[in-house]
């Protein structure tokens, strides 16, 4: 019996990828988080594809695509994301990068670039993805769909105290004003925009656990 495909959308901070990762591992499925693959990006576009002033060249970053190889591996039981064979998982969360992923994500040279290789990775079922667009864009035909929301308050503590555990300075009021300019790029972009499924069930975890979440999760899909 071939296993479900699940997609998880929503806003930054609502803990898509590790309440995503916990789902993946009590189902037997593969987690892919797409975010981490813009960000990625993102990153490969601050060290090699900059103007004079720090900005990101985007066309130079458009005729660099071709030496981007992104992947995940296995470590110790956890998917690291490598960017040519160089394992990027802290740089990609430092301030920098979230302050550009929402530029680099919305051009659709970007966003084509990724797009078959995750539409790829679901074929053959048994895989959970979260982003802001799985559910509409790359697996509309996915067999569970969640959105997930929570309030601009409870998603800035959150972020701020993942960046605080990860060793990397952070000031609260600088990652609130960053979360709800990503909110407003991500959803207003032209190309493939933060927005929920219609078929998709939403989740608002702002008073949630993490564990809490999860089980609203896994008892829907059980009940189906």
């Amino acid at each position: 019996m071939k296993k479900p495909v699940i997609a998880i959308d929503g806003y930054s901070s609502t803990g898509k990828s590790s309440i995503s990762k916990v789902i993946a591992d009590k189902l037997g499925l593969v987690h892919l988080d797409t975010g981490a693959l813009y960000r990625g990006i993102t990153w490969f576009a601050l060290q090699h594809c900059t103007e004079d002033n720090g900005s990101i060249d985007l066309n130079k970053l458009f005729f660099s695509l071709g030496k981007i190889q992104l992947e995940f591996k296995n470590n110790d039981g956890e998917l690291v994301l490598y960017l040519n064979h160089e394992d990027i998982s802290k740089e990609i969360r430092t301030n920098k990068v979230s302050e550009n992923v929402s530029l680099i994500a919305k051009q659709k040279e970007v966003r084509d670039f990724l797009l078959q290789s995750q539409r790829s990775l679901a074929e053959k079922g048994g895989i959970i993805m979260d982003g802001r667009d799985i559910g509409t864009v790359v697996l509309p035909n996915a067999d569970f769909k969640f959105f997930l929301t929570a309030s601009i308050d409870e998603r800035t503590k959150r972020r701020y105290t993942e960046l605080i555990s990860l060793g990397i300075e952070a000031d609260e009021q600088q990652v609130k004003e960053n979360l709800i300019a990503r909110d407003k790029i991500d959803s207003e972009r032209e190309i493939a925009p933060l927005k929920q499924a219609e078929d998709a069930v939403v989740i608002d975890n702002t008073y949630l656990t993490k564990k809490e979440t999860i089980e609203s999760i896994l008892s829907f899909i059980q009940k189906i």
